[in-house]
């Protein structure tokens, strides 16, 4: 009988150390997983926080530009559709869009790919002729019932690539 009392004091003493290791090894393996959740969460929210701060500059979250909107009866929103169309649809001018100035290169005109609304006054864009490509600040006015007025502001173009 005392061998059987033995037995099962060495069996439970061997169970016990087994399950403490296994169960060491799955806390630590948990503990690793936790780090690396709370890593990727600090890496997401680093992100949210620099597109909010590259969205700074939109007419989407300038509530002064959005108020001066408001206070002349118009849509902001419908306002930036409008006048992303109209600055689309100079590009249909044989020699490029007139708010780029410069020449059409190798008979490709200069037209404007892509904008941005910045505020209620300010339009960035980006133009290209295939080769070359560069941006535009473009002023603008909007009246209701006509078209909108554009000015150019400053360019940037940029220089083409060289092969090496």
């Amino acid at each position: 009988m005392k061998n059987v009392i033995l037995y099962a004091l060495i069996f439970s003493l061997l169970f016990n150390v087994f399950q403490y290791v296994n169960s060491t090894k799955i806390l630590d393996a948990k503990d690793k997983e936790v780090l690396k959740v709370k890593a990727n969460l600090k890496t997401s929210r680093d992100s949210v926080a620099t597109l909010a701060n590259a969205n700074y500059f939109a007419l989407e979250s300038d509530e002064d530009a959005q108020e001066y909107f408001f206070s002349n009866n118009l849509d902001y929103q419908k306002v930036a559709i409008k006048v992303k169309e109209d600055l689309i649809s100079l590009n249909a001018n044989k020699n490029g869009n007139p708010l780029v100035p410069y020449e059409p290169i190798d008979g490709n005109p200069f037209l404007i790919n892509t904008s941005k609304v910045l505020n209620h006054r300010w339009i960035i864009a980006e133009f290209s002729c295939g080769d070359l490509w560069g941006q535009v600040l473009i002023k603008y006015f909007v009246s209701e019932g006509k078209p909108t007025d554009f000015e150019t502001v400053e360019t940037v173009l940029y220089e083409r690539q060289t092969k090496e």
